[in-house]
Formats: structure tokens, C-alpha cells, sequence
């Protein structure tokens, strides 16, 4: 079974990008508004401050005006008793209270007014049209947020809120002032998050030339992870006070990317910070072993989907081992865990030569186009960039060679060639994101052969000293070990805090994990999807069995890195691993799709799979067309004319079109013979399995596509990726 390239379902994997502050119903709902939309996303739905009243609100419940031009703050008995049935009746009188407040000094400041803070219910459905209620009874001048308590937080709406709630591609508002350090809180906070929509492209390369064209840097924004460039993802990505306007405004100039569903936050997103993706994989070319060639491909493609459908459940009900994928380590000749180890070793020349390093083959195919090896124009470039500078030191002159999706290696030249021997502040110049991932892929390669050790050792059986996350299982634990004093030293009496006026704890931050007794571990009440394995750092715990000692043995080994998986603290921050847990058994969500598609030979790139952009174009061509054929209905004279006009068509037209012209032999030709030469080859009759499934947060679709056969799945290589 073979795969070609990974299609990722841009819509939902949105819905599942939410961020771990969780202050607010704000983060995580929003929809893919790459298009001007009078349609509200879910987020809008869940705050009252995001659109207007709603127009059945009716006439009668607009506030009316005594002829001074003054408003009348009255509240209809019909809105009250509905506030009633949603709030205690002291709560009902503090809101209205500050909705009158709120009309009577219009000119005041939104922080300036009271705050009402009451318990929510957690049911959605619910909180929705306590949201919507409350827009429209207080016409929008009331905003309601949920914090990470579960507490409605309502307060005086923003006066620019309306105005700068910005979801759409809209023109920059050339009249509003560029906001001071006040209108950020006014806004609703210092970070806007929009969501980022690339097609075969890295994430940091379209982050690169965002960051490029607003005149900062690459700190300025932040992602939860990077997605595969072998794809089409959508992702959330945050950016430190830069206008949602600005934003907007580079769709103009980006290809093959688009940004858009923008909002204000009080928080930026950190690596790590979602719940997962929804992956949508389109696999090609698929057979199976025990089926003999003499099938019809009808009975070829009821067994395939009988087939791909029980082995996605097996996937659910028993997983598969959590490895971290490939992509983990990169696709150049230097592995990225092998620059990590070198930077924790603190061989920081040795980490920066590594990820100059670069192919003879890809250099000597940028002087001659006679290579046999088909290597890429952007492959070429960076390895003849990286070798000017090498051999004479032109900064400039590397910097045009090298394209801007590789910002590790730019950074690396431009800062060396200022200071040649700050091997440390050139690494220290790569984003954070990137340089993060040089030394957590070392993590990953030290887990990866963990886990499979192991599983060597005792399989799926949980055995005493594996390791289980402690806020997992508090209900489990037969020891709770030593409670909190309630007096000090000195025999005083300990005043703990309430829970909403105190810093948060070490525990409540990070995961902590503990080790199971010889009871727990044979009484049934863990299996192995409770099984966790440390990254190393220097803030876990390691197995308290033949597992943990592996750890120590194998790091401290020449192929280990001879480092100490118990001292993982460096002077650099970002270099400090504290580590952290992963499951060792991962499963695909209980919803999963299967569809099989039949095509042929000639067919080998048609898509089957309709991504978000193309959705949004073709429901925008359909809009467009709606009104002429609506025209056309009602005046029957105009028929004709119409009826010849050209149909407006979306890109999965065009390629579906261009997929049958090629399939009739009304294409151009590839070059393997004339049209006529292929009509007299019999159409070999191929199946393609298109695959829809979840997976939870740094769990990786091609492993768990690894269990679908036994035989392997053969990755997409694309052309021109020799030399790597």
C-alpha cells in the first residue's frame, strides 16, 4: 500500500486547536474565515461582544429616547424575567445596574465600569443563548466571557470592539490611529490569533515572510506546531501587537497561503498548547496481498473498504505504538536530533556547521543542469548560498542565494558573518520555535527507542514501576502521601488561600507523574493506555523497573550522546530540558471515515480530496452565480443569453477537468508516447483509499498508518528532492 502525500482537513483541525490558558471561550472555536462572512463563527456565538443585535430582537426592545436624545435604560419585563430564569435575582440587578451605569457616562473608559462575575452552566447549548440574550438585551454593550473557572465574566464592551474585531480579508482602515499600549487591553488583549492556511509549504517559511513583510522578527509569532509541508493544514498561530488589519492586508501579496479569523487575546500561543488534528490521508494506488489480480474491481473495492474499516476500529480499540514520526527529525543528510545533542553537549560550532551542512550532489546540480539526480531549485540555491559564504565570506551575496523558507541557516550566516566566532549567539538568533525542535528531536529520538525497549521487555502488560500521570488517576492512588501542615514551625495556625487567590503550583502547571506498586499494577485498574515514558530532563521521573535503567545505559553510551539523563539542566534556557510525558500507546478517535475512489493509470495526480480554499472559492463562485440564475428564471427572453455565458469554475473543477481531459487523452501528453499509443493500452483500473481520523497532540498520522499494512506504506517522494 503506498501513500502519496498527507491532505489535512483544514476546517476541523481548527476546531481542535484550542490553547492550554483556557481563559476564555474565545480560543478554539473559530471557523475558517479566510473570506468575508456575515456568518458569525462559533466563537461569536459564545461572547456577547462580537456582533450586533440580532435583528428579531423586535423594535420594542431598543432602548427608546425621551426627545433630549438621552436613552432610556429601562429593561422590558419580559428580558428581565428571562435574566431571571439564567441568574439569581442579585445578579439580574447588578447587571442591569451596569448597563445603566454604561449609558449614562458613554465616555468612560470599559474598565473603568464594575465587573459581574457569577457561576455558568457547563452545558453549551445553553451558555450560547445566555450569550445571545445578553447581546441583545443590552445591545451589544455588555460583553460576556467565560474564565478558565467557569465563571461568566461580564463587563462593559470596548468602544472600538465592533470596529476592530477584524475576521475577514477586509482593506485596512487607513482612518483608525495604529493603537498605544491602553487600546491593546481595549482591544481585548496584546496577542491577535488568526489562522494560517498554507499549501505545501513549512509553516516557519510562510511565518518568515509574514514577519518579513511587517518589519519584525520571527519572535514576534508564535505557534502551537509546525504541520507538514507534504500537505494542505490550516493552523492558529498568535502574533505580539500586530494589528489584525496588517495582517489582512499580506493576502494580497502571499501564494499558496492565506491568513484570516482574527482575534484579540490576552495570551500568545506556546508549542504544545492544542488538543490535536483532524487529519484527512489520501492513500494511492492501494491493494490487498490475498486478493488475486483476477478480481473485478468491484469485489477489489468492497474488500478494501471492509478491510481499511476494521483495521481504523482494531487503530481505536487497541492503538498503536506512540512513535514520534520522521518528519520529527527532518529530511536533510543532518538529522535535527543529532544538531540537538551537539547543542546539549554544548558543541554549539559543531551544531552550527551541522545545520549548514548540505549535499556535493545538490551543489554541483546548481553548476550543471547534467546531474542525473533531479534535485529542487530551492535545494540548489540554499546549498550554493551556504557555499559562498563558506568560501568567501559574502554575506550579502549568500543571503540572495539562500530562499527565505530556510531561516535557520540565514540566521546562522548573517549573524557569523558579523561575529565569526559567536557560534552561540548565531543559535541563539534561529527563532525559538526552531531551536526548541533541534533539542527536543533528541528527546524524541531517545523516547522512540525507549518505547520500543519497552515494549521488547514486557509488551502490553503493565507491570510494576511503569509510570502513569498522577492528575490522571487521583481517584486510583491508595497512598496520598504526606498532607499539607496546618501549622508552621513555630505551632501557628497555616491560612491557606482560596483557590482563586493564590499562584499557581508547580503541579498545577506541569505534569507529574508517579510509579506503580506491584498491587496497582495487577489490579486491573490500568492498562496500557495509561502507560506513560519520560522525555529526558532533569523535572521527571523515570520507570522504577528495567525500562528506567535503559535510560541510563543507553544515553550514557557513544550512540546515546554520553550525556546524563538525570542532569539535563544547561546555562541557556532554552537548552534546559526539564522534560515531560508521553503516552506509550496512542488511538485514533472513535469517529473515523473511509472512502475508496477507483481511477486509472493516467489519472496518478488527481485529487480526491476538496480543500478548504477550494470550498471557499467555489461557495463564493456559487453566491456570485445564485442572483444571474435567479434572473435568468424570471425573465425567459434573457434564457439564451445567459445559458451561453461561461460557468465561473473552482479550482477542484479545473483539476477534476483537467483529470478527465488527461484520462481522455486530451491533454497536453507526458511524454511516455502519442495519444494514440496510450489508447491502445488497457486502463489498469487502480483503487485510492481516502482516510478521515483525529489524533490527540503530538501523535503522528504516519505511524498510525503504519498498522493499516504489514508489508509498510511507501511514502511520497516527490521530484527534485535529491541531493538532501
Amino acid at each position: 500500500m503506498s501513500a502519496k502525500g498527507l491532505q489535512s482537513n483544514a476546517l476541523h483541525s481548527i476546531g481542535l486547536e484550542g490553547t492550554a490558558q483556557g481563559a476564555s471561550e474565545h480560543v478554539g472555536h473559530g471557523t475558517t474565515a479566510l473570506e468575508p462572512s456575515l456568518e458569525p463563527s462559533v466563537a461569536e456565538h459564545e461572547t456577547s461582544q462580537a456582533t450586533e443585535a440580532t435583528a428579531d430582537a423586535g423594535a420594542s426592545d431598543a432602548p427608546q429616547e425621551d426627545g433630549s436624545g438621552a436613552q432610556n435604560p429601562e429593561v422590558s419585563d419580559n428580558d428581565r424575567a428571562k435574566l431571571v430564569e439564567y441568574f439569581s435575582e442579585e445578579t439580574v440587578v447588578q447587571i442591569i445596574s451596569l448597563f445603566e451605569s454604561i449609558l449614562r457616562n458613554p465616555g468612560k473608559k470599559s474598565r473603568e465600569y464594575s465587573t459581574v462575575r457569577t457561576p455558568f452552566t457547563s452545558d453549551r447549548s445553553i451558555r450560547s443563548k445566555i450569550h445571545q440574550d445578553i447581546r441583545r438585551i443590552f445591545h451589544s454593550k455588555i460583553d460576556s466571557t467565560t474564565d478558565n473557572e467557569g465563571i461568566l465574566v461580564l463587563t462593559a464592551t470596548p468602544p472600538s470592539a465592533n470596529s476592530n474585531r477584524n475576521r475577514g480579508w477586509s482593506k485596512p482602515n487607513e482612518k483608525s490611529s495604529r493603537p498605544g499600549k491602553l487600546s491593546w487591553l481595549e482591544r481585548g488583549g496584546e496577542y491577535v490569533h488568526f489562522t494560517l492556511y498554507k499549501e505545501n509549504k513549512d509553516t516557519l517559511e510562510v511565518i518568515s515572510y509574514l514577519t518579513k513583510q511587517l518589519k519584525t522578527n520571527n519572535k514576534t509569532c508564535q505557534f502551537a506546531g509546525t504541520k507538514d509541508r507534504r500537505a494542505v493544514t490550516v493552523q492558529r498561530v498568535s502574533a505580539y501587537r500586530v494589528e489584525a488589519e496588517r495582517l489582512a492586508a499580506l493576502n494580497r501579496s502571499l501564494r499558496y497561503a492565506a491568513v484570516g479569523d482574527f482575534e484579540y487575546q490576552k495570551h500568545g500561543l506556546e508549542l504544545g498548547d492544542l488538543a490535536g488534528n483532524e487529519f484527512v490521508v489520501t492513500l494511492r494506488d492501494c491493494h490487498l496481498v490475498e486478493l488475486g489480480a483476477e478480481q473485478s474491481t468491484a469485489a477489489r473495492k468492497a474488500a478494501l473498504q471492509s478491510y481499511l474499516s476494521q483495521a481504523l476500529r482494531q487503530l481505536h480499540e487497541y492503538g498503536f505504538l506512540n512513535y514520534y514520526g520522521l518528519q520529527r527529525f527532518g529530511t536533510f543528510a543532518t538529522r535535527t536530533d543529532v544538531v540537538g545533542l551537539k547543542v546539549l553537549k554544548g558543541d554549539f560550532e559543531g551544531a552550527c556547521d551541522a545545520i549548514l551542512e548540505f549535499s556535493p550532489v545538490a551543489l554541483n546540480s546548481s553548476k550543471s543542469q547534467e546531474s542525473g539526480v533531479l534535485v529542487g531549485q530551492d535545494d540548489r540555491s540554499r546549498a550554493e548560498g551556504i557555499n559562498i559564504w563558506r568560501t568567501t565570506g559574502r554575506i550579502n551575496d549568500a543571503l540572495d542565494k539562500v530562499p527565505r523558507k530556510f531561516s535557520a541557516e540565514t540566521a546562522l550566516i548573517r549573524h557569523l558573518g558579523k561575529r565569526p566566532q559567536d557560534y552561540l549567539g548565531a543559535l541563539l538568533g534561529i527563532q525559538r520555535n526552531l531551536r526548541l525542535m533541534y533539542v527536543h528531536a533528541y528527546q524524541s529520538f531517545v523516547w522512540n527507542l525507549a518505547v520500543g525497549e519497552r515494549w521488547r521487555l514486557f509488551g502490553g502488560k503493565v507491570v510494576e514501576g511503569d509510570l502513569v500521570l498522577v492528575h490522571e488517576h487521583k481517584d486510583k492512588q491508595t497512598d496520598e502521601g504526606p498532607q499539607k501542615q496546618t501549622v508552621d514551625a513555630d505551632g501557628e495556625i497555616v491560612i491557606e488561600p482560596s483557590g482563586d487567590d493564590r499562584a499557581y503550583d508547580a503541579d498545577d502547571m506541569f505534569e507529574r507523574a508517579r510509579a506503580l506498586t506491584a498491587a496497582e499494577a495487577e489490579s486491573g485498574q490500568y492498562s496500557i493506555f495509561d502507560i506513560v515514558l519520560p522525555l529526558p530532563g532533569f523535572d521527571v521521573v523515570y520507570p522504577a523497573n528495567a525500562s528506567g535503567e535503559w535510560y541510563k545505559t543507553f544515553m550514557a553510551s557513544e550512540a546515546g550522546g554520553e550525556l546524563d539523563p538525570y542532569n539535563m539542566r544547561r546555562r541557556q534556557k532554552d537548552f534546559s530540558l526539564s522534560g515531560s510525558y508521553r503516552k506509550v500507546v496512542a488511538r485514533i478517535g472513535a469517529v473515523f471515515e473511509v472512502g475508496v475512489h477507483e481511477y486509472g493509470d493516467s489519472e496518478g495526480d488527481r485529487q480526491f480530496v476538496e480543500t478548504d480554499m477550494e470550498r471557499i472559492k467555489r461557495e463564493k463562485a456559487n453566491a456570485a452565480q445564485a442572483p444571474i440564475e435567479a434572473a435568468a428564471n424570471e425573465d425567459s427572453s434573457s434564457k439564451d443569453l445567459i445559458g451561453t455565458a461561461q460557468r465561473q469554475q473552482s479550482p477542484l473543477d479545473e483539476a477534476n477537468a483537467n483529470a478527465t481531459a488527461n484520462a481522455n487523452g486530451d491533454g497536453d501528453g507526458d511524454g511516455n508516447g502519442s495519444d494514440a499509443e496510450r489508447a491502445n493500452v488497457p486502463q489498469r483500473t487502480k483503487l485510492a483509499a481516502v482516510l478521515k481520523f483525529q489524533l490527540g497532540s503530538s501523535q503522528y498520522a504516519t505511524m498510525a498508518l503504519r498498522e493499516l499494512s504489514k508489508g509498510g506504506i511507501q511514502a511520497y517522494k516527490a521530484e527534485f528532492t535529491g541531493g538532501r
